[in-house]
Parts: structure tokens; sequence; C-alpha cells
């Protein structure tokens, strides 16, 4: 009977070949990447709607800016146009990200920031920080013509820092002058405004939330107002 058992568990091992392990193997890898795959693209359309609601647009104003129609942008963003290479590059421009970040693609390890300038009303932002929560930007203004300051107000508060140049800070009524090493944070329903003291430019480091990028980098901007003559 020993000899019987010994025989059977033998047949047993005997009876599972290399090759269907193999096989087995390679079928339930190929799986896992067409999931992960899927999964990638899945979350691409959530993405691009809330990056687009995140910066204020609506979908015309996004098809404007990107040469994109409406209804691909809709169905791009409901998850039943396929993003490709050609949709996605406008959009990430527009909505200055990364295309990985775009796309959700999984981190490389690599810590560094790939820095891209988005240019706004003459002004030129350069990125310090990845998509989500308090934005750091390296904001650089040069001299504009000498016209009179537009005071615009938005949601939020904004801090920032002197890096070189000398920057001219309106506050509602009150005027100030920044020098290299100086720092400042206000109440963005202030209305206010900023830019170059002298015919140099100014460059600062600017922290913002969702509603100073949305203010800041989108199309549109907030209320204007001129800053308030004083009295003789």
């Amino acid at each position: 009977m020993a000899d019987t058992a010994d025989t059977a568990g033998e047949e047993d091992a005997a009876g599972q070949p290399p090759k269907d392990t193999g096989n087995t193997g390679n079928t339930r890898n190929t799986g896992s990447t067409g999931n992960t795959k899927d999964g990638v693209l899945a979350a691409v359309g959530p993405r691009l709607r809330e990056l687009r609601r995140r910066h204020g647009m609506t979908l015309a104003e996004l098809a404007e800016r990107t040469g994109i129609n409406e209804s691909t942008l809709s169905r791009l963003e409901g998850g039943t146009r396929k993003p490709t290479l050609e949709l996605l590059l406008p959009l990430a421009e527009v909505h200055a990200v990364p295309l990985d970040e775009l796309v959700g693609a999984p981190r490389t390890g690599d810590p560094r920031i790939h820095l891209r300038p988005v240019t706004r009303d003459g002004l030129t932002y350069v990125p310090l920080s990845r998509p989500g929560g308090v934005q750091a930007h390296k904001l650089l203004i040069p001299p504009g013509p000498d016209t009179e300051p537009t005071l615009r107000t938005h949601e939020g508060f904004e801090w920032l820092y002197v890096l070189a140049g000398r920057l001219r800070l309106i506050l509602g009524e009150r005027t100030l002058v920044l020098k290299p090493g100086e720092a400042a944070e206000f109440d963005t329903h202030v209305p206010h405004w900023l830019g170059p003291d002298d015919d140099r430019t100014v460059e600062l480091l600017v922290l913002f939330g969702h509603q100073g990028e949305r203010a800041h980098l989108r199309a549109r901007q907030g209320p204007e107002r001129r800053p308030a003559e004083k009295s003789p």
C-alpha cells in the first residue's frame, strides 16, 4: 500500500507539465496589464472635467482655446471618446500641467518638477509645484506701459516674496514698495495690483490656492477697479 501511495503522488506531480504553469502565469500578467491600462484611460475623463472646472472654464471656452470641438471635449470628459496624444497635448498646454499628470501616469520616483512656463496677460508663471492644493509659482512681471493700474479682486489669499527687482503693491488705498528679501500676505478680496516699481522686471515667488490659480491662469479675470483718486 505504501508503494501505491508513493506512486500516486509522483503521478500527480508529473501530471502538471511545466508549460501549463507558465501559460497560466502569462495569462494572468496580460490581464493585469490590460486592467491597469483601462483604469488609467478611464480616469482621464474625470480628471479633465475637474481641471476645466477648477480653471472656471466652460466647454465652449475650452473649445475656443484648444481648437477641439465641444462635442469631442464632452465625450472625452464622459469617457466615451478615447484620449489620444493629439487631443491631450493642447489640453495639457491650456491647463498648464505636464502630460503625465493629465493622464495620471505612475510617477517614476523622480521628485523634480518639470518647469513649463505659462504666459498670461504679459506675465510669466513658472510652476514650482505639482497640481493640487497650494500652488507655488515663480512670477516674472516685466515693465508695462505707463498707464493707470487696474485693481482686481478674487477669492482667496496670496503670499509673495520678492526675489529680484522692486515690487509696487497696491492694496485698496495703500501703496507699498517691496525690495528683494521682503514678503507680503494679503486677502485677495481687497482690490489689488502688483507690478514693477521701475523699468526693470520684478521676479517673485508666489503661493496661492485653487481660487488664485483660477484668477491668474484662466482666460477671464475678476472685477476691475481703478485706484481711488486722492483729494487735493
